[in-house]
């Protein structure tokens, strides 16, 4: 239940506890001035002062009676009319960082778009939809105006300058509100839709007799008849016909067919297409398949039971109707839906298919939209009018009539928030979300995480399975490659097994796809040398820079510093330096030479940087003008595609061996979920893992797609061993330029610490990687048993211990970061 803020007193001076977007461990209270009584409630923004030059939009979070013990300021302005946040919303953000021991403040800039949380540096320019028309400016609004037709930006320091004047949010307000000015930071275009060219029959071939007709014309030309029954052939089966699809299956050139539409017989248009393609025609609300309506009925069990649902649906089994039904419940019934997915690259496809049924019910909210576009949904959600599809960042949206939450892909560690703070995991905080408004609640995975399955095992979420792929298609076959296999001269090539060739071959002489997993981007990750075994380190992080032939660069993949390969060994003068190592670039070169043929790509941070790049690249592998696809962890989430008749893993081993406790779960997970994009249609898919350690348990689980065992084997090795979820686990990293000082700040921490909690600590200790721009670090880490009572009690002793560290002598400056279940 919702709590109720006190009442602001009706008698004597008024002070409003305000949150800053500044990492404060508390609110500020600030004097409320007599002509403000009576207009302020929790969650309107207010403009403040805070330090001797500073201005805020900060956000009430009570109104009270209390003299805070110090000399108040006053509030300088009001500027929303009706409260921004929902109390909801504000017991949420309070739980947060409650939870992962963080400030309101931190909350706030994660939570707010920018256009919402401006401060005195934030640089205003004209809008691009401004029109020189000034009638319904008001004298101070044109004065701003005015001064950024001079000089194009200005900061809000400048435009108080300019006004004479302190408070100047109002007049900002009403000039974001019409779209007049925009705030410079994250300022891009509105996303595009994405088409592609089809063809048609022209308006004399519409029906089934002139269609015949069409025939005689074309019947001097053995290419343009069999275009023709092609595109018969195809148009029954599926709603739009591509013009590089018709040609790819007839072997007609582009000149044939161009005939045909000079006859009239064809016509050609553009018919717009997700951004990630593939799923249209499977994703309209049409009849239910037996066991989806199975699923559906086990999870409305599992909500009249007052359950969360945890579905662990193979990969195509049709998870995302079964979601659609339910979503549809809730929007007729006139409740918001909040769909999360782990990453931005989906939004396209899932809002694709969801408003296909759902129209401008929903909407897509993430960070590439401009501020003008989140503030609009923001204000929509607020309204209770819209559900919502997006990323982590969409939890917080101001629900007001929430029913029900969905976590797609549940399972994936984008979920997680790294940096900055505050370092939550949506999945959970989605949990707490539905839980704080009554809401029904989804999870679902064709790999869930040990957390979700060990909630399901005890019987706090209800456990609903789907085993068969829709349509009935049937789960690729999957095989093991021995990395060291040689072809049939005794060669071996380092990267490619003679097996993955010869069925990558196969498969394109189909007319089918291959995706390729490679989870390590650029060409090769260390540039050496070969005598002395000097390596180029980055100078800021302790880690090897990453060759990027392409570009001829080595670059930091932590903090991104870039320079020139060097031409000599500095340490013994070698001029021969060698390469070490794989990543997606060198898979790609490596393919042309055994393949020339062949149209590959690469899918990466590196070619997926542009804000369209991603869009035109899957777009490319949608329509059949690749053959090829590269990547990394990319090609794992979510992709669906037609003609992807194989599916190659380059090197399972190096997920194996990755230096964390998660390692056999994330590589379990990743290896099924890329298995999981191959022969998702008619045809069954093949799948081929290149390791040395064939043998090893994970694999013979990824092979036998046995997920119950290697869960249930999973969850003894984590309890043997004290690890979540049967542990809680809080990482405690201390940050400092200088070693030293990191090192005797962590001592100190660790001792406090152990004298409070004894042996749940452990450390300090260097982690695996310890400097990273130009910090060094140190980490300690406590594992507890996960009791409430206890979480609390100790994040309290963490707090004092940091407090006591900031005001000891010459450690003032290490930077203490504490990241609640970690990794």
């Amino acid at each position: 239940m919702t709590r109720r803020p006190p009442d602001p007193p009706s008698t004597g001076t008024v002070y409003a506890d305000v949150v800053l977007p500044l990492a404060l461990a508390r609110t500020y209270t600030y004097q409320v001035p007599e002509e403000f009584v009576g207009q302020l409630q929790a969650g309107l923004r207010v403009e403040v002062q805070f330090s001797k030059n500073k201005h805020y939009a900060g956000i009430i979070r009570r109104l009270h009676g209390t003299a805070p013990g110090f000399k108040t300021k006053p509030i300088l302005s009001v500027i929303d009319v009706e409260p921004l946040l929902t109390e909801r919303q504000l017991e949420l953000w309070e739980w947060m960082a409650d939870y992962y021991c963080c400030t309101l403040g931190e909350v706030m800039t994660a939570g707010l778009p920018s256009h919402l949380k401006m401060a005195s540096e934030t640089i205003i320019t004209l809008g691009p939809m401004f029109s020189d028309d000034i009638t319904e400016l008001d004298e101070d609004e044109y004065l701003i105006v005015e001064a950024l037709t001079l000089q194009s930006e200005l900061s809000l320091k400048d435009i108080r300058d300019i006004l004479q004047r302190k408070t100047v949010y109002p007049v900002i307000r009403g000039l974001l509100d019409r779209h007049v000015i925009f705030p410079k930071e994250e300022f891009s275009d509105r996303y595009k839709p994405l088409e592609v060219k089809c063809v048609r029959f022209g308006p004399k071939y519409r029906t089934e007799a002139e269609r015949i007709s069409a025939f005689d014309l074309v019947s001097r030309s053995e290419k343009q008849t069999a275009v023709l029954l092609e595109y018969l052939d195809v148009s029954r089966k599926q709603p739009y016909v591509r013009r590089a699809d018709l040609s790819k299956r007839t072997g007609a050139s582009d000149a044939v067919i161009k005939a045909l539409v000079k006859k009239d017989i064809f016509e050609f248009y553009d018919h717009e297409v997700s951004r990630l393609g593939g799923a249209e025609a499977n994703a309209r609300a049409g009849a239910l398949s037996r066991e989806q309506q199975e699923a559906l009925g086990a999870v409305r069990g599992c909500h009249a039971a007052g359950k969360p649902a945890l579905i662990h649906g193979v990969t195509g089994s049709g998870k995302t109707r079964v979601y659609l039904e339910l979503m549809l419940e809730e929007i007729d019934a006139g409740r918001q839906v909040l769909y999360l997915l782990p990453e931005i690259a989906l939004t396209g496809q899932i809002t694709k298919r969801l408003q296909q049924v759902l129209g401008d019910k929903i909407l897509v909210y993430h960070s590439r939209l401009n501020n003008m576009e989140r503030v609009e949904i923001w204000k929509a959600v607020l309204s209770g009018e819209k559900s919502v599809v997006g990323p982590r960042s969409a939890l917080f949206l101001p629900f007001t009539k929430l029913g029900l939450v969905v976590v797609d892909e549940e399972h994936d560690p984008s979920y997680k928030q790294q940096e900055p703070s505050p370092r939550y995991n949506g999945r959970d905080v989605a949990m707490y979300l539905a839980h704080q408004h009554g809401a029904r609640s989804i999870l679902g995975s064709a790999t869930p995480s040990l957390e979700s399955w060990e909630n399901a095992r005890s019987e706090k979420y209800g456990l609903v399975t789907m085993r068969e792929r829709y349509g009935g298609t049937a789960l690729p076959e999957m095989t093991v490659a021995n990395s060291r296999e040689t072809d049939d001269k005794g060669m071996h090539h380092p990267f490619f097994t003679p097996t993955l060739i010869e069925n990558i071959r196969a498969t394109i002489e189909r007319g089918e796809q291959v995706i390729l997993f490679q989870n390590r981007r650029g060409f090769a990750p260390v540039y050496f040398c070969p005598t002395c075994e000097w390596s180029v380190q980055c100078v800021n992080c302790d880690v090897t820079l990453t060759y990027h032939k392409y570009q001829h660069r080595l670059r930091c993949h932590c903090c991104g510093y870039v320079t020139s390969p060097p031409e000599h060994c500095p340490a013994c003068g070698e001029v021969q330096l060698k390469l070490s190592g794989t990543g997606t670039e060198k898979i790609e070169d490596e393919l042309k030479i055994f393949l020339p043929e062949a149209r590959i790509a690469r899918m990466d941070l590196d070619t997926t940087r542009g804000k369209n790049a991603l869009g035109q690249l899957l777009q490319q592998f949608e329509v059949g003008e690749l053959d090829i696809l590269v990547g990394t962890q990319m090609v794992t989430k979510g992709l669906d595609f037609d003609r992807v008749g194989l599916v190659g893993v380059i090197s399972a081993d190096q997920l194996l061996r990755f230096p964390d406790f998660r390692a056999d779960e994330r590589a379990f997970q990743l290896m099924l979920q890329v298995a999981g994009r191959a022969g998702r249609r008619e045809r069954q898919g093949k799948v081929i893992i290149q390791a040395h350690e064939e043998s090893h348990p994970v694999l013979t689980d990824v092979l036998a797609a046995d997920y119950e065992n290697f869960i249930q084997r999973e969850a003894d090795n984590r309890r043997a061993h004290a690890f979540p979820p049967y542990r809680k686990m809080i990482r405690i990293q201390l940050r400092h330029p200088r070693r030293p000082t990191a090192e005797e700040g962590a001592k100190l921490m660790g001792k406090w610490l152990a004298y409070a909690l004894g042996d749940l600590v452990e450390g300090p200790f260097e982690p695996s990687i310890a400097r990273l721009r130009t910090y060094y670090l140190q980490d300690i880490v406590l594992r507890l048993p996960p009791h409430v009572a206890e979480l609390k009690r100790v994040k309290d002793i963490i707090q004092r211990a940091t407090d006591k560290l900031a005001t000891t002598k010459g450690l003032s400056g290490v930077r203490v970061v504490v990241d609640v279940d970690p990794y």
